[in-house]
């Protein structure tokens, strides 16, 4: 048995399960749910949402096009009915399934935005009821052509009452459907080749060997540098690292300020941290290369 078909059999055996509940008469559903209401008995709520489980299956059909599992659209219906049972008032003198049906399209609807995308497609309430009515007055418009090319995006727009700028953008997010790195492309499916092998690798990988001699010649500055300091006074290795190798350095009057001196008497100790620095560092070559006799 493929999964295909299995997957049909549990919605096969699903819905004649639920069909196995009769349907409530208009007198028998409002005195479940006034007892229910007033008793709060879980025998009644139970009545109460598995005779009407079977106009949840009928609603989840209606989202079929948007290429999600059905039994998970069932699911989802079934948490609004639960809870439209649980907020039903009876003695308001309409049906329950009148009712239910905005909680059931509501939880169907939130399982399709959540399992969209993981980028929100829909983030205001006018975006979330364009969602849905695009794709209803695309495939409309699909079946109403007689060249089969559909509505333009003008038309679109003019039958949803909306700007044309807001149906083009919100084609685009529906179009941008989450695939996963490792699955394979479609042109690569004989060779197995993923979306994740088209990668473009950006770093410095690319070329191992100046990978490695960038790093060698850093570790040389380094410890050079470090040779260098340990011949500075406290004064100068002060200024060394806080005024010459700071993101922000201090300036030459805060540095007197640290050490009551005057900010041109810091400035003469800065250009003696350079010349020593220099002095330690003239070995080496422009980026760090060690110069090489001739």
């Amino acid at each position: 048995m493929t999964q295909r078909t299995a997957k049909d059999g549990s919605l096969d055996l699903y819905i004649a399960e639920v069909n196995r509940h009769a349907l409530l008469t208009r007198e028998q559903e409002h005195e479940l749910a006034t007892r229910y209401q007033t008793t709060r008995n879980p025998a009644d709520y139970q009545t109460l949402v598995v005779c009407n489980l079977r106009f949840v299956v009928k609603l989840a059909h209606q989202y079929r096009g948007y290429d999600l599992k059905l039994l998970d659209l069932i699911q989802e219906g079934n948490l609004g009915l639960m809870m439209a049972a649980q907020k039903f008032e009876p003695s308001r003198g309409y049906r329950f399934i009148s009712y239910a049906v905005w909680w059931v399209r509501a939880y169907m609807q939130n399982h399709i935005m959540r399992s969209w995308s993981l980028v929100k497609v829909g983030t205001t309430q006018a975006q979330r009821k364009l969602f849905f009515k695009l794709k209803g007055a695309e495939e409309r418009a699909m079946r109403l052509a007689a060249n089969g090319d559909g509505a333009t995006l003008a038309e679109l727009a003019e039958t949803l009452g909306v700007a044309t700028h807001e149906v083009q953008s919100m084609q685009g997010r529906m179009a941008a459907r989450d695939f996963s790195l490792d699955g394979t492309r479609q042109a690569g499916a004989s060779t197995g080749a993923t979306w994740g092998d088209q990668l473009k690798d950006e770093g410095p990988t690319a070329d191992l060997e100046a990978c490695v001699l960038d790093d060698q010649e850093r570790q040389v500055v380094r410890r050079q540098a470090t040779a260098a300091m340990a011949h500075l006074n406290p004064k100068e290795r002060y200024i060394l690292v806080h005024r010459l190798m700071c993101d922000e350095p201090q300036t030459l009057q805060q540095i007197g300020v640290h050490f009551s001196i005057s900010r041109e008497r810091a400035r003469q100790i800065e250009s003696a941290v350079k010349r020593k620095m220099s002095h330690a560092l003239k070995h080496l070559g422009p980026g760090g290369n060690t110069s090489r006799a001739a």
